[in-house]
């Protein structure tokens, strides 16, 4: 595959002009991650079971609005959807970091900040992956869901680290401005999108209903094992959020510098997993999808044995390559085999799914690592990703594309 055929699609001009300003956002993302993990632990004393719990206040609007977001997508006018969810965010963001840098910050701020936030980005999520098809069309899907994915994990190479380098020079609240100020990028990339040069090849549905979607999900099985998979992988493995966070404060005992580079660290092995995953397009079926998350689930659990900061630091790579090859090849499997008119509330569930299991799963993580430890919690986490993904995998082993029953 040649060097132009991976980035085909910026020869669309929409997606050239969203594509830096979705850059900017992810950084700040991610330095907001980082930052919010820190002043929790710093204002709790360390405790794991309260970071459990704010971590689950961000992601529950997922597991509650996703189907909505999705259901939005399919009856209206993406851009603009997008416009209002951006602005929610960049104002829930600047607001928390006009508390912290006023010295009058509290863990309810902290609690009600994080679901506000979450809450726009839970209803945007569906909304701007939907907006992909329109952004290049059919053809070039499969390739933005892959330079999207590199770009996300551009972002976790970058923010982590330059939050830690904040939060140790100036403290958590400049990060949080600097989230606010990523917002703005894309509102004005959003506000220079053509219409005209949209690929809408099907009149918006203003009476759509999930009902619609459920129907279709369930002739689906293909489909079903692709979600189920992805919810072990996100739900049970994909909480290096908290098990980094710990691993620094309780078991490595390091400043906040090194704790921002191990989220580094693991976006160096994101971000080549995303690249290589253009190369790997034919590999993206159910079982392979399958087959990645159990690799996965036990690069969790060996994450769990680390003996040293520079021991986690050279797995994380690993496990980081593994999330993303897998879970870009689920992304590109749902969107690009379902139906057009209901892709939105598709991915509505993929994304209740997707990030719905993270305020089931981060309370008990938080408890588990605070009453039994932070390193059986990571390898117990890590073998139930890998054997719920067997499981799907010897169940669904004749299941494919062509055989969705």
């Amino acid at each position: 595959m040649t060097i132009a055929n991976q980035l085909r699609s910026f020869r669309h001009r929409n997606f050239r002009i969203l594509y830096p300003a979705m850059a900017l956002s992810n950084i700040g993302t991610w330095a907001q991650r980082i930052a919010q993990d820190w002043l929790v632990l710093d204002l709790s004393h360390n405790d794991a079971t309260t970071l459990g719990l704010v971590t689950a206040l961000q992601f529950l609007p997922s597991l509650l609005l996703s189907l909505w977001g999705g259901m939005l997508a399919d009856r209206f006018d993406k851009r603009k959807l997008m416009l209002l969810t951006n602005l929610g965010g960049g104002l829930g963001s600047a607001l928390l970091g006009v508390l912290v840098l006023g010295n009058v910050v509290q863990l309810w701020h902290v609690y009600a900040l994080a679901f506000a936030v979450g809450v726009f980005s839970a209803v945007d999520a569906p909304i701007r992956i939907a907006f992909n098809s329109e952004l290049v069309g059919k053809l070039d899907l499969p390739n933005a869901v892959t330079l999207n994915s590199a770009n996300f994990n551009l972002g976790r190479l970058i923010g982590p680290a330059t939050s830690g380098a904040m939060i140790a020079a100036f403290g958590t609240g400049l990060s949080f401005v600097v989230n606010a100020v990523s917002y703005v990028a894309v509102l004005i990339s959003l506000s220079f999108v053509r219409k005209s040069e949209l690929h809408i090849n099907h009149k918006r549905d203003r009476q759509a209903t999930m009902a619609d979607a459920w129907a279709y999900l369930k002739a689906r099985r293909d489909i079903q094992l692709v979600m189920a998979t992805v919810f072990f992988v996100t739900t049970f493995g994909l909480n290096f959020q908290i098990f980094n966070a710990l691993m620094a404060k309780n078991e490595f005992h390091i400043g906040p510098a090194q704790f921002g580079a191990l989220g580094t660290f693991l976006a160096i092995g994101s971000l080549s997993g995303a690249l290589v995953s253009g190369r790997l397009e034919h590999l993206r079926l159910p079982r392979n999808i399958m087959i990645g998350a159990v690799i996965f689930g036990v690069s969790v659990s060996i994450c769990g044995f680390a003996p040293s900061y520079l021991a986690l630091a050279i797995i994380l790579p690993f496990s980081g390559a593994a999330a993303l090859l897998t879970l870009i090849s689920a992304n590109t499997y749902v969107q690009t085999t379902s139906d057009p008119k209901l892709r939105g509330r598709v991915m509505g569930i993929y994304l209740m799914i997707f990030m719905g299991g993270t305020p089931l799963g981060s309370p008990v993580i938080g408890f588990s690592a605070a009453h039994f430890g932070t390193r059986p919690t990571i390898v117990v986490c890590g073998l139930i990703a890998a054997a719920g993904a067997a499981t799907l995998l010897v169940r669904g082993k004749n299941t494919s594309a062509a055989d969705p029953l």
